[in-house]
C-alpha cells in the first residue's frame, strides 16, 4: 500500500512540475548566417545574397532595397537611415545615410507671424520632405564593403517589384489607417488609395523601372540623372523646396560608432546625428551598479532604477544632441561615469524623481515611430545592423506615383520651435534647430554587442522615441534575466522620456499589482498610447557558435538563415 502511495505522490509531483516549467521559446536556429527583418521577402532576399557568398554589407544593399518594396510603410529609397558594423577582424564602424536639410530651409519655416508651429507642415506633404540619403547609403556601402556585381544585389529587387507582395493583416490595417492622409497628401489618386486586402498582391511597376534606371546608370541616377529630375518637379509642384542642387550635393558619412562597457559586454552603437548610443551609454552607465538580476525581469525596483535613468538620459537629449557637423557635442563628458553618477544622486527607491525637477545636467558645451531595422551576420563573421527610416507612418504620404515610392518627413525632426515637442512628443533644443543641409536629430540606435571580445548580438527596433529603450530593455533580458533571444524581444516593454512625465507600457501585460505599487510611488502610468513599444529584430550567438535570430511578433517580421 505505501508503495502505490508513493507512486502516486511522485507522479503527481511530476506532472506539477511539467505543467509549471513552461520550455523556452527560441527563434530560427542556423549555423551559418541569418537576416532578420519587418517582411519575410526582405528577409529572403537578404539570406539568398549570402547563400551566393556575398557578405552582410551585399545583404544590407539588397535588403535597403528589399524593404523599399516589401515595406513601403518605412521601407524606403526616398529616406535615410544609419549602419553599425562589425568585419569578422573586429574593426567596427558606421554609417551616417540620414536625410538632410534642403539649402531653402530656415530655422522658423515651420512657424506661423506669431511664432506658433503650423500643423501638419513638418508632416504632412512636400514641406516636410528631407534630402534623401538611402540610394546614396546603398552605393557607399557597396563601394567600400561589397563583394558580389551591383547586378546581383538590385536584380532582387526589381523582380519582386514586378511580382508583387501579398498583402497581410497587418498591411492591411496599416494602409486603411492611413488612406485619409494619402488623400489629404497627394492632388492625384495613388497606388494606396483603393481597398487592399488581406491576400492581394501589390505591384510596383513604377518603382521596378526607377530601380532599373539606377542599376544601369548608378547612384547619380538618383542625385543627377533623369530620376532627380523628375523628383524634384513632382516635390516643387507639390509645394516643396527641395532642388537638383539638394539631391547633387548629398553626401553619407562614415562615422565612429559610440562605445562603451557593462559588465562584460562591449556595446557599439550610433553616434550623433543619432541619439541613440549616446542615450544608451547613458543608461546603462547609470543601471549598471544596481543589481537588475536580482531584483527580477520587469519587477517594481528594476522599473524604477531604468525609468529614472531614461528620464536623466532624455532630458539630456533634448538639450546637447544634434548634428556633430554643426553643433559641439560634449559626448565623452555625456558617457561618462563620473557625470552620470551625479545624474542619479537624487534617485530613491522610496518616491519617484519628478521631471519637472530634472533638467539636463550641467555640463560646459565649448529624432521615428515608424521605422524599420534590419539585422545580418554572415558565414564569415561579420555583422551588421541597420535602422532606417521614412520618419512616420509612409513618411510625408506623399507618394510619387511617377516613381514609384512614398518621401520622407523627416524635417519634423527637427526642433521647429525649441520647448515645442514634435510628432512623438520629442522635446528638442537649439542644438538640432533647422540650418541649410543640417541633418536632424534621431532616436534610431542600431547596435552590436559584443561578450568578452567575440560578437555576441545584433539587434535594432523602429518605435520613434521608444527606440532607445526597446534596445536597452532586449539586451538587458538576455544578458540580466538569460532570455533568448526570442523571449527577449517578445518580453513586454516599457517606457520613459523625461516628458511627458510618464511611464507608457505595453496594455494588458503588466500585473495591475505591480502597476499600483508603482503608482503609489508617485509614477503615472500610460497603457493607453503605446499599444506597441518597438519591434526588434536582433541575432544573438549562441555559446556553439549557433545563432538565434529574434523577429518581433508585434509585426510581420521574419528570421530566415541557412
Amino acid at each position: 500500500m505505501k508503495r502505490i502511495l508513493y507512486i502516486i505522490l511522485f507522479f503527481n509531483l511530476y506532472v506539477s512540475c511539467k505543467n509549471t516549467i513552461e520550455p523556452r521559446k527560441t527563434g530560427l536556429i542556423t549555423k551559418h548566417a541569418m537576416a532578420v527583418s519587418a517582411r519575410v521577402e526582405a528577409s529572403e532576399i537578404g539570406n539568398d545574397i549570402l547563400k551566393k557568398g556575398g557578405n552582410a554589407f551585399d545583404a544590407m544593399a539588397a535588403m535597403q532595397l528589399a524593404l523599399a518594396v516589401a515595406y513601403p510603410y518605412a521601407g524606403n529609397i526616398g529616406g535615410g537611415g544609419f549602419m553599425v558594423y562589425r568585419k569578422a577582424n573586429g574593426d567596427i564602424g558606421s554609417l551616417d545615410y540620414r536625410e538632410k536639410a534642403p539649402l531653402a530651409a530656415t530655422k522658423d519655416m515651420y512657424l506661423d507671424e506669431n511664432g506658433n508651429v503650423i500643423p501638419e507642415k513638418s508632416t504632412l506633404g512636400a514641406m516636410s520632405v528631407g534630402v534623401p540619403g538611402s540610394v546614396a547609403g546603398i552605393f557607399a556601402v557597396h563601394e567600400k564593403f561589397g563583394s558580389l556585381p551591383i547586378e546581383d544585389i538590385i536584380k532582387p529587387s526589381i523582380n519582386l517589384a514586378y511580382k508583387g507582395v501579398v498583402v497581410t493583416k497587418k498591411q492591411e490595417a496599416k494602409i486603411k489607417k492611413y488612406q485619409p492622409f494619402f488623400l489629404k497628401a497627394n492632388k492625384d489618386s495613388i497606388l494606396f488609395n483603393k481597398v487592399w486586402k488581406m491576400g492581394d498582391t501589390i505591384k510596383y511597376p513604377a518603382l521596378a523601372k526607377t530601380l532599373e534606371r539606377i542599376l544601369v546608370h548608378g547612384k547619380n541616377e538618383f542625385y543627377k540623372g533623369e530620376t532627380a529630375k523628375r523628383l524634384v518637379n513632382f516635390i516643387q509642384e507639390n509645394g516643396g523646396i527641395l532642388t537638383e542642387e539638394d539631391l547633387a550635393k548629398y553626401t553619407v558619412k562614415w562615422r565612429t560608432p559610440t562605445t562603451f562597457m557593462y559588465d562584460n559586454l562591449k556595446i557599439i552603437s550610433m553616434s550623433p546625428p543619432s541619439s541613440g548610443g549616446v542615450c544608451l551609454a547613458q543608461i546603462m552607465t547609470m543601471i549598471e551598479p544596481y543589481d537588475l538580476d536580482n531584483f527580477g525581469h520587469n519587477s517594481v525596483k528594476s522599473i524604477q532604477v531604468i525609468t529614472e535613468a531614461e528620464r536623466r538620459a532624455y532630458a539630456d537629449r533634448s538639450f546637447y544632441l544634434g548634428d556633430p557637423d554643426f553643433v559641439n557635442i560634449p559626448g565623452e563628458t555625456l558617457i561618462s561615469k563620473t557625470y552620470l553618477n551625479d545624474r542619479m544622486r537624487t534617485f530613491s527607491f522610496e518616491k519617484a524623481t519628478m521631471s519637472s525637477d530634472v533638467s539636463h545636467g550641467n555640463v560646459q558645451v565649448v529624432e521615428s515611430d515608424e521605422t524599420t531595422h534590419y539585422s545580418i551576420v554572415d558565414p564569415f563573421g561579420n555583422a551588421v545592423s541597420v535602422t532606417t527610416t521614412i520618419n512616420g507612418a509612409y513618411g510625408s504620404k506623399l507618394y510619387c506615383s511617377d516613381l514609384g515610392f512614398f518621401l520622407n518627413n523627416e524635417m519634423d525632426d527637427f526642433s521647429s520651435k525649441p520647448g515645442v515637442p514634435n510628432m512623438f512628443g520629442l522635446i528638442g533644443g537649439d542644438a538640432n534647430s533647422i540650418l541649410p543641409e543640417k541633418r536632424m536629430l534621431s532616436a534610431m540606435t542600431p547596435t552590436i554587442v559584443e561578450k568578452n571580445g567575440a560578437l555576441f548580438m545584433t539587434l535594432g527596433t523602429p518605435g520613434g522615441s521608444t527606440i532607445i529603450t526597446s534596445v536597452l530593455q532586449t539586451i538587458l533580458n538576455v544578458h540580466e534575466y538569460n532570455m533568448t533571444m526570442q523571449e527577449a524581444v517578445n518580453a513586454p516593454r516599457f517606457h520613459h522620456q523625461w516628458l511627458p512625465d510618464e511611464i507608457r507600457m505595453e496594455p494588458n501585460l503588466f500585473d495591475p499589482t505591480l502597476i499600483f505599487q508603482l503608482e503609489k510611488l508617485g509614477y503615472t502610468i500610460n497603457e493607453k498610447d503605446s499599444p506597441v513599444i518597438g519591434k526588434v529584430d536582433g541575432i544573438l550567438v549562441l555559446d556553439d557558435e549557433l545563432l538565434e535570430g529574434g523577429a518581433d511578433h508585434r509585426g510581420d517580421d521574419a528570421a530566415v538563415g541557412f
